[in-house]
């Protein structure tokens, strides 16, 4: 069984961060390792409140991974300060890790701020440049370009612009346009459009992180980058299609639909 770590916030809720991203490697046949960057008090109507880990026990949890269990693939998601990040980067870079997934998490669908404005700078210089992937949504594009965008040519232009920050591969997420949900990915010579049709749910709390986790659950089992983003894709749209509700807000998409696809359960 491979072995892929997630480095992200805890969701009290489980519907998205470390708990998404679990969820998902275990759906996807692989074993998931974490290490937790914050704690958020959130739930299904939003984030209430967020407290960060200090960076050495971020550093110490990585080490702690690394020293005695091999790590196939790395997903990056919530990362909220300069410190976190440099002490992040540090580390991945000491351990050699591959496969690295980011995640660029920027601000929850309720409005809150995930990383702080001072550290977008420290996103781009050092984690960037070890993505493997990276998995911007159009909000998290604009910020890291500087570009507006409300059309897929503009998509295509930020995903120019990131790759050239570093990141091997770029998919800059689509679904927050009108239409059918289509991200775009660039490798440094080609566009690929990966498109799906739009669901009708309100249910898409955990959709980025459950989509990024996936890439590196797929790298992880030996999936080229292409081939680990349509596979994603798939995995992503068939837990949208699943998804249900919970709380009195936006709920979780299902990540162990196909587990359940022949049963009534949830």
């Amino acid at each position: 069984m491979k072995n892929v770590l997630t480095i992200a916030g805890s969701d009290s809720c489980a519907g998205a961060g470390i708990q998404a991203d679990l969820k998902t490697f275990s759906a996807l046949k692989t074993y998931g390792l974490s290490v937790i960057t914050a704690i958020t008090a959130q739930n299904t109507q939003g984030v209430l409140d967020v407290r960060e880990m200090d960076a050495e026990i971020i550093t110490a949890q990585i080490d702690a991974v690394f020293g005695d269990i091999r790590v196939d693939a790395v997903k990056i998601g919530m990362v909220s300060s300069a410190a976190i990040i440099e002490a992040i980067g540090a580390a991945l870079k000491k351990h050699n890790a591959r496969n690295i997934v980011v995640d660029p998490v920027m601000v929850s669908k309720s409005g809150c701020h995930l990383l702080r404005p001072e550290a977008g700078e420290a996103l781009i210089k050092i984690l960037l440049p070890l993505a493997e992937v990276a998995t911007p949504n159009l909000f998290e594009a604009e910020a890291i370009t500087g570009e507006k965008i409300t059309a897929l040519s503009q998509m295509e232009k930020a995903a120019v612009l990131i790759h050239r920050l570093g990141a091997r591969h770029v998919v800059v997420k689509g679904g927050h346009l009108e239409g059918d949900a289509v991200d775009v990915l660039y490798n440094g010579k080609d566009f690929k459009h990966l498109k799906s049709g739009r669901i009708a749910t309100p249910n898409t709390h955990g959709t980025g992180c459950t989509f990024s986790s996936a890439i590196a659950a797929f790298l992880a089992k030996g999936c080229q980058a292409e081939e680990a983003l349509d596979k994603a894709k798939e995995f992503i749209t068939g837990a949208i299609a699943h998804s249900f509700s919970l709380g009195h807000g936006v709920g979780p998409t299902h990540h162990f639909y196909q587990f359940y696809k022949d049963s009534d359960e949830i």
